[in-house]
């Protein structure tokens, strides 16, 4: 949220929570700078229905009261608005200080800060360490993509964004206009899940392809959002973790240890390379390409088709 906004909403909550009765828009003009300065009637009443809109979805409770002569007022009560005592076990304290310590970007350890603060001023034990509670864990996890954080601002703003995207078969990018709908972090890497528009479908993308900048491309969606994304499932299933076949495939000495983790056989041909059965589920054409000459499909035939095609394509790329 740019700065500007957030002090206008800000503003508006404090006239809105401090007063008495309820104000009139042209009061609320009058005591916000903001809004004296949004020009027209048009452009102000605009500006303000938005603002009252996103401090509703933010959880304040706005009343509509229409007075004496007509004219509507709001106020904001702070009865209304007051949160009931928050109560946490030593458990559950020590949970939400190692949940503030797991992000390490500097954006995201400021918000993090700033929610334990308001626990503690609401009722957070302060003498819970989770350090002392869980020994001496510290959780982390790792962002190194430059597009995790516009693509996680994206997912909480709903807007739509545009980026150049390297799939596993292919030499080069492609552009990619996508309403992103969650991130998730499975085995190390970050993948988003969203409607890819030109493709008119959902799609997973894995974030260290993505290529370039992320921008954002006009607000809305265009397709419902569903209630469960499952992305960690989608991502298992082109691993191979949802296994229901086998392939048989030949491993040059000394290469593809990921692959060689998941055989359940393994047989030396002498050469320089092994025999390996491997069961499999939808995918593991897409990672077998990443192997490049160091494989080579067997059986089944469909999946020696499918890496073939794949390799083509980006020979021609």
């Amino acid at each position: 949220m740019a700065i500007a906004k957030a002090e206008r909403l800000m503003n508006l909550a404090l006239c809105l929570l401090g007063t008495r009765r309820p104000l009139s828009k042209r009061e609320l003009r009058e005591s916000i700078e903001a809004y004296l300065e949004a020009g027209n009637d048009d452009s102000f009443n605009r500006m303000f229905e938005r603002d009252k809109d996103d401090l509703r979805e933010l959880g304040l409770v706005i009343e509509t009261v229409e007075n004496m002569d007509g004219e509507v007022g709001y106020l904001a009560r702070r009865d209304s608005n007051r949160l009931p005592p928050i109560t946490l076990d030593a458990e559950e304290a020590a949970a939400l200080g190692l949940a503030a310590k797991v992000w390490q970007q500097a954006r995201l350890a400021g918000a993090a800060s700033g929610a334990l603060q308001k626990l503690r001023a609401a009722g957070l034990p302060e003498d819970v360490d989770p350090y002392e509670a869980h020994g001496a864990l510290e959780p982390r996890i790792p962002v190194h993509e430059a597009a995790f954080e516009p693509l996680m601002l994206a997912c909480r703003d709903r807007r739509p964004v545009v980026f150049e995207y390297r799939k596993a078969s292919a030499a080069r990018p492609e552009p990619r206009h996508v309403e992103p709908w969650a991130l998730e972090c499975w085995r190390g890497h970050w993948y988003l899940a969203g409607f890819d528009r030109g493709r008119g479908a959902e799609r997973v993308f894995r974030l260290s392809r993505i290529t370039g900048k992320v921008r954002s491309r006009g607000t809305g969606f265009t397709a419902p959002v569903p209630d469960v994304v499952t992305v960690r499932e989608t991502v298992a299933g082109w691993a191979g973790e949802i296994a229901d076949r086998s392939a048989l495939i030949r491993l040059r000495s000394g290469a593809g240890y990921p692959l060689r983790a998941k055989a359940v056989k393994v047989r030396e041909l002498g050469d320089g390379w092994d025999e390996l059965e491997i069961p499999y589920g939808h995918g593991l054409d897409a990672w077998l390409v990443e192997f490049g000459p160091d494989v080579v499909v067997l059986e089944p035939a469909e999946l020696r088709a499918d890496v073939v095609d794949r390799l083509r394509a980006v020979a021609k790329g």
